[in-house]
């Protein structure tokens, strides 16, 4: 099976438990599980977040999703408990279609590492 092949049935899978899971059966886009890996990895998945905090959980989560590829550092977390990352290296210029498929592979990488999906 071509990697590419692998990525895409993983990533379906993932779809479709989160939006089980997450989303009454609705289908969740790739924004949104961003989001909800910002509000795992902050661990206070029932707290009400203002916009700007939003934004900080889909900032957390892309740089937990790209510390494996090497891109960001895990640095310290603040005293609110809001994990903070530094930038060990600076991201090549992607097209949208393949900052997807980055984004879907670290994903896929994150939930099988959680050991949420195989």
């Amino acid at each position: 099976m071509s990697r590419d092949t692998e990525l895409k049935e993983r990533w379906d899978v993932l779809v479709e438990k989160l939006s089980a899971q997450f989303a009454d059966g609705d289908t969740l886009e790739l924004d949104a599980i961003i989001y909800l890996v910002g509000i795992q990895e902050l661990g206070k998945p029932h707290a009400k977040y203002k916009k700007d905090e939003k934004i900080n959980l889909m900032h957390i989560a892309i740089c937990r999703l790209l510390e494996p590829y090497g891109y960001y550092e895990f640095e310290m977390f603040d005293e609110d408990g809001w994990p903070h990352y530094k930038i060990k290296e600076e991201l090549p210029t992607l097209k949208a279609g393949e900052q997807s498929v980055l984004m879907k592979e670290a994903l896929v990488n994150y939930f099988v590492e959680k050991q949420y999906i195989d």
